[in-house]
């Protein structure tokens, strides 16, 4: 082991001068700096590779943002209308208008109800879907139907809980299945109507038909109901009304809870879920109180 650790005079020399070496070249690393100033920058291949960046960014953000669908904007919520961008006031137009039972056949006729920017319809008309009947109507046929379809009075309407097939099939646009619709939809009561604006619930109805049909029917007799008080109702009451089955009810109670009562039947439009278009007929089951 002795003469591993045994230098000349030589060796120590040159291991003195290697140690010597290696300090001055780490100092020489970490005080100069070899870096070149004049670095060149290729300008146009900068350019093209910053647009590419931001074409991505601009790709990421459309993804991000909430699809539209085509929606029919009769059918439009709270919820819905926020997200389309229209303010509260807007929503309550449209909302008042439809408790009317009235619809909204063209984008015109939306703006002139809500009154929104002409740049918020042109974003979201593109979207709007109409039924059929509206956007496709049928050429009206130049046969004319001899049915005595001007309106009569109270007296001389038909009480449509007595009314039969052959008597419906009498009014223009009343076919043979739509009678049939008619008389069934009221047998699945015991007693039939309680009003006139039951007729909604008949699929194939379409508005002016409607109107042709209380032309010359009315309810004269209809079924007796108990209508339950809006403020008092209990959940598993309200279940027993056409249209609101557990889920609203619960929405129901807990918006009176929190509006510590309704005011109005229009206050139940802005529950969660409520079935706007069918307002007038749940109305039948209820008073306030």
């Amino acid at each position: 082991m002795k003469s591993h650790f045994k230098f000349t005079k030589k060796q120590r020399s040159g291991i003195f001068l290697l140690l010597l070496l290696i300090i001055i070249f780490q100092c020489v690393y970490f005080f100069v700096d070899f870096s070149s100033e004049n670095v060149i920058v290729d300008q146009k291949e900068l350019q093209l590779f910053q647009q590419e960046i931001d074409s991505l960014r601009l790709v990421e953000t459309e993804n991000r943002r909430p699809k539209i669908y085509p929606f029919n904007p009769n059918y439009i919520t709270d919820y819905k209308g926020y997200t389309l961008g229209m303010t509260n006031e807007e929503i309550d137009r449209l909302l008042k208008f439809r408790t009317k039972n009235q619809w909204i056949n063209s984008v015109k006729q939306f703006q002139d109800v809500t009154n929104v920017s002409d740049s918020l319809l042109n974003r979201i008309s593109p979207y709007f879907k109409f039924p059929d009947w509206v956007t496709n109507p049928k050429p009206k046929s130049s046969f004319t139907y001899q049915n005595n379809s001007s309106p009569k009075s109270y007296s001389e309407k038909t009480d449509l809980n007595t009314a039969t097939v052959i008597q419906l099939r009498k009014v223009n646009g009343i076919g043979e299945k739509l009678s049939e619709r008619i008389i069934n939809y009221r047998n699945k009561f015991v007693g039939g109507f309680i009003a006139d604006v039951q007729l909604q619930d008949i699929y194939g109805l379409t508005p002016e038909v409607i109107e042709r049909v209380l032309n010359q029917f009315t309810v004269k007799t209809p079924r007796q109901i108990v209508a339950y008080n809006l403020n008092t109702v209990t959940r598993d009451e309200l279940v027993t009304i056409q249209h609101i089955d557990y889920e609203l009810a619960y929405e129901i109670v807990e918006q009176r809870t929190l509006r510590e009562g309704f005011r109005s039947f229009e206050e139940l439009i802005k529950v969660k879920g409520f079935p706007v278009n069918k307002i007038e007929i749940i109305k039948l089951y209820l008073t306030l109180e």
